[in-house]
């Protein structure tokens, strides 16, 4: 309230009014000193050590670089999702969460320069997308400041709006780019997708987060967004198959290098797009009833499982390899078997298992399940691993089981937050015997206004909103949970 009524007695001067005036060479000196760990310690990258043709020394990994392994797979593959979350929420924890988060992420990255075992490549890709990860970081930290002093007055109250939607971009983007980055430290890390490895390794890893990113949303939609895909007037299996007649396309004109002689797996997977998008475009045919009303069918289900078949043939020169292929290959098939069987017997062509959207059914959640597996036995399959594994001594078996293990744990990790989310945007729930009963029409408008996602940190109300409420006194219509976003918006209004 102190910084809301300072807000207000600000008018239109500037924020940075209250700054105290820092001299220019003052403010260089700061940053200098605030750097020169990083500065000094990145002579150790500098690849003295690296033999010739390598990417990486033949150093072990000392502790300190650990530690700056688990610390940043922690931060951003953790607390960062967290506080997004909370911010999604509007939970007072979101900044404390962020600023810890920061604090702990820029340990992390001191620390990545400040190990003394092996040595990369000082143009490896882990390290030239810390430096842009970061700057997003603080420019992260600095809307959120912006926005939480609330000044809404002259041009502030012009550019807040810009302002929310670029730190709520930024805020959702940032657990896409930490996936990346993650993955780039691991594969910096083990020198792999180098020379002519780097394309059937960016294929493998590209492939791979896709599905995990598919079930992802699949979790998201099945436990909080079927009044959403209500809304829209469409079935799961619409977006479902536009993303693969997409995503076809893409194959068809890209999986062979065009002037070229054509060999056996350009032919492969050249008509593996050719599938996706001819199947893709009927399952949008299908998605539509006779009267324009969303129908299931089961296209997406059966191109996973075509896929998942194909995969499992795909000829390798490791037995490992193979293993790990085929074991992809059926975990994609039963993906799409299950998917069908869904639908088809579970749901009986239902958008869901209740009308409110509020219940799932225990099979729902084995093909969302099965989509994190596929997704990393397909990134854990890129020749170069197939090649460590092999000289690890590990057998195929206990490798796949590492594979299903992660699946786990990511699934674990996906499940909580939107738990936390469902919880916060849920809070008059009650949990009845079964565990299915979320409450009535109230808890179902708000889960239903909340899921649209509206910004990290929008602790005011626009005109929008305000206008909002004022027509709803005067029509003082009946409340509707399956209305239009507005309505909703209206109906939340009124019952807050």
């Amino acid at each position: 309230m102190a910084l809301d009524t300072a807000a207000g007695s600000i008018g239109s001067s500037s924020i940075f009014s209250f700054v105290p005036r820092i001299s220019p060479s003052i403010a260089r000196i700061t940053l200098a000193a605030a750097f020169l760990p990083m500065a000094l310690s990145h002579g150790n990258h500098g690849g003295d050590r690296i033999p010739e043709g390598s990417t990486i020394s033949d150093d072990p990994i000392d502790a300190i670089l650990w530690i700056h392994i688990f610390l940043q797979t922690f931060t951003f593959g953790i607390l960062f999702p967290f506080g997004m979350v909370l911010g999604i929420i509007k939970s007072r924890w979101h900044v404390p969460v962020q600023v810890g988060s920061t604090a702990l992420a820029l340990l992390g990255y001191a620390l990545g320069h400040l190990h003394k075992g092996r040595q990369f490549n000082p143009k490896n890709v882990h390290a030239k997308a810390a430096t842009p990860l970061f700057f997003l970081l603080v420019a992260q930290i600095v809307l959120g400041v912006y926005l939480k002093l609330h000044l809404e007055r002259g041009i502030h109250g012009r550019i807040r709006r810009f302002i929310r939607i670029l730190h709520s971009i930024n805020g959702k983007a940032f657990p896409l780019l930490s996936w990346a980055q993650m993955l780039f430290g691991g594969i910096t890390m083990l020198g792999f997708c180098q020379g002519d490895h780097l394309g059937q390794c960016a294929a493998h890893f590209i492939m791979g987060s896709a599905f995990i990113a598919y079930g992802v949303l699949l979790t998201i939609v099945l436990l909080v967004g079927q009044l959403w895909l209500h809304r829209t007037g469409r079935s799961q299996e619409f977006f479902d198959s536009a993303v693969i007649a997409a995503w076809g396309c893409v194959n068809t004109f890209t999986e062979h290098r065009w002037g070229t002689e054509w060999v056996r797996n350009d032919w492969q997977h050249t008509t593996m797009g050719i599938i996706w998008w001819s199947a893709g475009l009927a399952g949008v045919w299908l998605s539509k009833g006779r009267d324009g009303e969303p129908k299931r069918n089961f296209i997406p289900g059966f191109v996973l499982f075509i896929t998942g078949w194909a995969m499992s043939a795909h000829p390798q020169e490791l037995m490992i390899s193979a293993m790990t292929h085929q074991m992809f290959g059926y975990t994609l098939m039963a993906v799409g078997v299950t998917r069908i069987l869904e639908i088809s017997f579970v749901l009986k062509d239902k958008a869901s298992v209740s009308e409110d959207g509020a219940q799932t059914h225990s099979f729902q959640f084995v093909p969302v399940f099965l989509l994190y597996a596929a997704g990393f036995l397909f990134m854990g399959a890129t020749e170069e691993q197939m090649e460590f594994v092999a000289g690890s001594g590990m057998d195929a078996v206990a490798y796949i089981l590492i594979m299903y293990s992660l699946a786990f744990l990511v699934f674990l990790v996906v499940m909580m937050f939107i738990n936390v989310y469902d919880r916060a945007a849920n809070p008059h729930s009650k949990i009845a015997l079964n565990g299915n009963d979320r409450g009535g029409d109230e808890t179902r408008v708000h889960d239903a206004d909340e899921f649209e996602l509206d910004g990290l940190m929008t602790d005011d109300e626009d005109d929008d909103n305000a206008a909002s409420r004022k027509l709803l006194k005067s029509e003082g219509g009946e409340q509707n949970w399956f209305a239009s976003p507005s309505a909703a918006r209206r109906n939340d209004e009124r019952l807050a």
